[in-house]
């Protein structure tokens, strides 16, 4: 039996590395100016022993990418109209690897220098924040890799001193119940190119209130490994104040240590796993442990099914594409609620079973999903009290938070998404499945979570973004429709391009002109949010007023973004 155990090992030790040899590999990455802008048509000519020459271009986000090349030595020939050509010699390629390359292009004049060299352009510009826009997102990561890892990739990065970051400062809270953020906000985000394939990054947020304020820092770090694996650990501490009639006036205190890994398997299986283990101290201790992962599968190049679990809801600042603000981290705050004095944490799960596919500009996907919450958190308008241990009030916003009744529903989604023109993207999304509704009008906010049941509804959802020319503003606009009264959304864990906010919601990014003297870039931020106060749910308080239970609270926030 050893004997033949160790002939079947000594076997597979001598077939793996042929097969990996023959493995093809991949040579991809970003062309830009030198001053940041992509560059869209570019020739990127790729030669090597094993081909002659191979041409791709690179798309509205100047990214290219060439496939199925065999192990060996590549030279990089790129040209474009107005910019001197470039190219890069002897790039190598391992089996079954994926080489970024990114290009910075110059002008004649561009290279005529009468100062002393300075640090390359491209070594700064690959660090500049990258909005990631509704464009480079896929539906289901079908199209190309996340950008954002180009300069972590980058060899000719060359250094581990690079260093990006940014600063905002906003107004105005986002009214979603308890852990809203603060009427006045800081965010901050610093990341560290570490040993040119790990990345070390700071973010944080410091809300101001009369009382303690609001806080939430986060540290992570997120390495890629030459097999193509992403691994990440990430701790996070959060610290939000709470009204005095409940623990004295303890505030919410709670710590998250999540680790997570991504792994593509020969360019068709994509893995994507992790968990995070939360702590949280108010009114007694709670923990809770949220596990997540995704499985996709490359039916075709242009074709792709994914299975998805999940167990929190999705990253707030996904649904406009691009980040409102670097470091809102409004993601991380736990969906606490209370009942007759004690406090409760939502728990939910999620799975959904998705195909997307891609037919030139249009991409379609079609998805049918599961979903059990429990505890739910639900948002309330109007200024209260204890209302006897049955609300948790936010002390920045006249919202509170309301404990609902545990809803499992099962569900369906369809999403199409076409790009109009390369600075124009318009999505229509459609769910149908369960939510919470009130069955009895005029019912008092002590009896609502009686009167709650589960309600099948439509949803139907539309959402234009782009960048407008020669303003260069970045703006989404988007209307998401439902059929009938609701609480809670339909699809509420939609992670896709199609999520948006319930009812009308307008977003705007414009870069401040004249302050290029400045060593960084300034942006003014506004983001609004069911701008016409629709689905509001009429209900009343303990002392005869009328409050409301609402999806969305209306919000509107601005302010100030500066990112060196």
């Amino acid at each position: 039996m050893l004997r033949k155990l160790g002939f079947l090992v000594l076997s597979l030790g001598l077939a793996l590395p042929a097969v990996a040899t023959g493995r093809p590999g991949t040579i991809s990455g970003y062309v830009r100016s030198t001053n940041g802008v992509p560059q869209m048509g570019a020739v990127v000519e790729i030669a090597g022993a094993a081909i002659r020459s191979l041409k791709v271009f690179t798309d509205e986000n100047g990214f290219y990418s060439a496939g199925g090349l065999t192990p060996g030595l590549y030279d990089i020939h790129v040209s474009a109209p107005s910019f001197l050509p470039y190219l890069r010699e002897r790039v190598g390629l391992h089996a079954g690897a994926s080489a970024m390359v990114n290009v910075t292009l110059n002008t004649l004049f561009g290279n005529l220098e009468l100062t002393p060299a300075k640090a390359r352009a491209e070594q700064q510009e690959d660090w500049k924040w990258v909005l990631r826009s509704s464009e480079n997102r896929p539906i289901l990561r079908v199209f190309e890799p996340d950008p954002t890892l180009a300069s972590k990739e980058n060899p000719e990065n060359g250094s581990s001193r690079e260093v990006k970051g940014s600063v905002a400062f906003l107004a105005g809270s986002e009214s979603e119940g308890f852990g809203s953020t603060s009427d006045m906000t800081t965010g901050f985000s610093v990341e560290k190119s570490m040993f040119a394939t790990g990345t070390l990054a700071l973010q944080g947020n410091v809300g101001y209130n009369s009382g303690s304020p609001n806080a939430v820092l986060r540290a992570s770090y997120a390495h890629r490994m030459e097999n193509g694996s992403q691994p990440q650990v990430a701790l996070t501490v959060r610290r939000l104040a709470a009204p005095d009639f409940y623990s004295r006036g303890d505030a919410l205190q709670a710590l998250a240590l999540a680790s997570s890994d991504k792994i593509t398997i020969a360019d068709v299986v994509e893995l994507h796993f992790g968990s995070e283990l939360q702590t949280i101290q108010f009114m007694g201790r709670a923990t809770a442990f949220r596990p997540f992962g995704s499985l996709g599968v490359h039916v075709s190049p242009n074709t792709m099914v994914e299975y998805r679990f999940t167990t929190s809801q999705p990253d707030s600042r996904v649904e406009k594409g691009f980040d409102s603000a670097p470091a809102d981290l409004s993601e991380s705050s736990p969906r606490v609620s209370v009942s007759n004095y004690a406090s409760y944490v939502e728990k939910a799960r999620h799975q959904e079973l998705a195909l997307s596919r891609r037919m030139g500009k249009t991409t379609l996907e079609m998805a049918a999903f599961s979903d059990r919450i429990t505890k739910p958190a639900l948002t309330g308008v109007g200024d209260l009290t204890d209302e006897n241990g049955e609300v948790l009030p936010d002390l920045d916003s006249s919202t509170f938070t309301y404990q609902g009744r545990s809803l499992e529903t099962n569900g369906v989604r369809m999403v199409f998404q076409h790009k109009v023109t390369s600075d124009l993207m318009a999505t229509v999304d459609y769910g149908y499945g369960g939510v919470l509704a009130l069955t009895s009008p005029d019912v008092s906010l002590q009896q609502a979570r009686q009167s709650l049941a589960i309600r099948n509804r439509h949803s139907v959802a539309g959402r234009v973004s782009g960048i407008a020319p020669g303003t260069h503003t970045r703006w989404i606009a988007s209307y998401r429709w439902t059929s009938g009264p609701a609480l809670t959304p339909v699809d509420e864990f939609n992670a896709s391009p199609g999520r948006t906010d319930p009812y009308l919601s307008l977003y705007l990014r414009q870069p401040i002109p004249g302050t290029s003297f400045l060593p960084c870039h300034m942006d003014a931020i506004v983001d609004i949010r069911n701008l016409l106060a629709q689905g509001y749910v009429p209900v009343l308080s303990q002392d005869g007023r009328t409050v409301y239970l609402v999806q969305s609270a209306r919000s509107i926030r601005g302010g100030l973004a500066f990112t060196f």
